[in-house]
């Protein structure tokens, strides 16, 4: 059975119910990459080989001591707060591996997709994030079209924005990625060539620990079976936003989506067509979330960080800081270095304001800059919307226009969000 097939198997059981653990026997079942990511080494030889269990003459291989999962929303600051992880040099860090499952689900028949649903996505969310904290990058095989030929791909999502991905042992160019501050999107796949994913794996055990940043899980609920799994040490560092902010940086990065708000934002008039929920949705899921976490509840205590984004940006080196803190790493000087240089530009380049994922910013400057961008009646129909989200998280709200572009007033609350314990 290829892997293609097992692709659909794992969506449908999913649809019907069945557990990831056991989504995972059936994935175990199957031969070459679909095999589970256990590795073990003999007692008396230092060959190892993909194995699901490792029997009395063999012995498991150490796999990634920390698991962080920055939890976020599109366009929260995900991006900038992701590279404060892959700066270290002892984090594999991976940018949003489940893009690859979305777009397996998205792009499966239409017959198929009325199969599926909800749960059957998470589902297959969950098993690929558990793959890959155990350093089965092989595992994304079963998602990455096209399908990769003897492990080797040139389609992974933004591998660029990953120094692991760009350096040795995967690539024997990236000795410039190691000291490179930022990810350049050209010449990573231009030096190094198509990702090979048995060395991404290597390079991942070798590292100590993994990070990965998703903004496609909805609520922190949905990773309760995670939080739980024994074989894990997961922490997540929960990223919120004002919701005022992310809508106006959705419109400006993506503009056919957000079409109808661009217009609304340009002429002052509300189209009948304008899609709320894009706002609403988002509001909901972070609330949600939010309160799940601050409730303390036992399988997230010590294990879940609120970071509101407005708080890294004017003071990154401290909330830095407090979030190696957090899971459990020193913080080394290269991070520090990294914040210093890329949060006091004025991002002069205009390819740089029209790059999506740019986490070159003078931060203080632009935390509040939405202000100037969005117009009024957008910003009261949001407060309005979303008016319980900004009360939790610390967001004021603005009664006029002028109140609006007055920047001198921050409408950020000091709020102090401790580390659930």
């Amino acid at each position: 059975m290829e892997c293609s097939w097992k692709t659909v198997l794992l969506l449908v059981c999913a649809s019907l119910g069945v557990q990831y653990t056991a989504i995972q026997t059936l994935r175990d079942s199957l031969p070459g990459p679909c095999q589970r990511a256990y590795r073990c080494r003999s007692r008396y030889h230092r060959d190892s080989r993909w194995a699901a269990l490792c029997d009395d003459n063999w012995m498991p291989i150490e796999l990634p001591q920390k698991h962080i999962l920055l939890f976020a929303t599109t366009r929260s600051g995900s991006s900038f707060t992701g590279q404060l992880l892959n700066q270290h040099p002892g984090i594999f860090y991976v940018f949003e591996p489940l893009y690859h499952v979305q777009q397996a689900f998205t792009n499966s028949s239409s017959r198929l997709r009325r199969t599926l649903d909800r749960r059957a996505l998470l589902g297959a969310y969950r098993d690929l994030l558990l793959n890959l904290y155990t350093c089965d990058l092989h595992f994304m095989e079963n998602y990455i079209r096209p399908e990769p030929q003897d492990h080797i791909t040139s389609s992974f999502f933004r591998r660029s924005s990953s120094h692991a991905l760009c350096s040795p042992p995967v690539c024997l160019e990236g000795v410039v990625a190691a000291i490179s501050d930022s990810p350049d999107e050209i010449w990573c796949p231009k030096k190094c060539g198509a990702l090979n994913l048995t060395l991404a794996s290597t390079s991942c055990m070798s590292r100590g620990h993994i990070a990965i940043k998703t903004v496609r899980i909805p609520e922190v609920r949905d990773l309760r079976t995670l939080m739980e799994d024994p074989r894990l040490d997961l922490k997540i560092i929960h990223l919120v936003r004002d919701p005022r902010a992310i809508l106006a940086s959705r419109i400006m990065a993506f503009s056919d989506q957000f079409r109808a708000w661009k217009i609304w934002n340009a002429t002052g008039r509300q189209p009948r067509y304008v899609d709320l929920s894009q706002i609403t949705s988002t509001c909901k899921d972070m609330a949600a979330s939010a309160k799940t976490g601050l409730q303390r509840p036992p399988w997230l205590r010590g294990r879940y960080m609120l970071v509101r984004y407005e708080d890294l940006a004017l003071n990154p080196n401290a909330r830095a800081t407090e979030i190696y803190r957090f899971v459990g790493i020193e913080m080394e000087d290269r991070v520090r270095m990294w914040i210093v240089k890329n949060t006091n530009s004025n991002v002069s380049a205009p390819s740089e304001w029209n790059y999506k994922y740019s986490t070159t910013r003078d931060s203080r400057a632009t935390v509040e800059s939405w202000r100037l961008r969005l117009s009024f009646d957008i910003v009261r129909t949001i407060q309005n919307l979303c008016s319980d989200t900004l009360a939790l998280l610390g967001y004021k709200q603005v009664h006029s226009a002028a109140e609006l572009r007055n920047l001198s007033q921050s409408l950020v609350e000091h709020r102090t969000f401790q580390p659930v314990t």
